[in-house]
């Protein structure tokens, strides 16, 4: 590779880089995946699990939040 190809590589990623850092910021919620099953024969054990998560992100909402964004429990 030559080196012109090679700032052109570098410059597009820090492009991408700095779009991708502006998309994060304008979110107002941090998502958080709980994966859990809520059905089959595993849903007994991990109910009380799921449980918990959303327990500890309310708690974690009702402190401020994480970095100053609330958290949204995704399930």
């Amino acid at each position: 590779m030559n080196m012109t190809f090679k700032l052109k590589l570098a410059a597009m990623g820090a492009s991408l880089a700095f779009a991708s850092g502006m998309a994060m910021a304008e979110e107002e919620t941090i998502k958080v995946g709980v994966l859990h099953s809520l059905s089959g024969t595993m849903a007994i054990s991990e109910t009380t699990l799921k449980d918990t998560i959303l327990m500890l992100v309310e708690e974690q909402n009702k402190k401020g939040g994480l970095l100053g964004k609330k958290l949204e429990a995704l399930w």
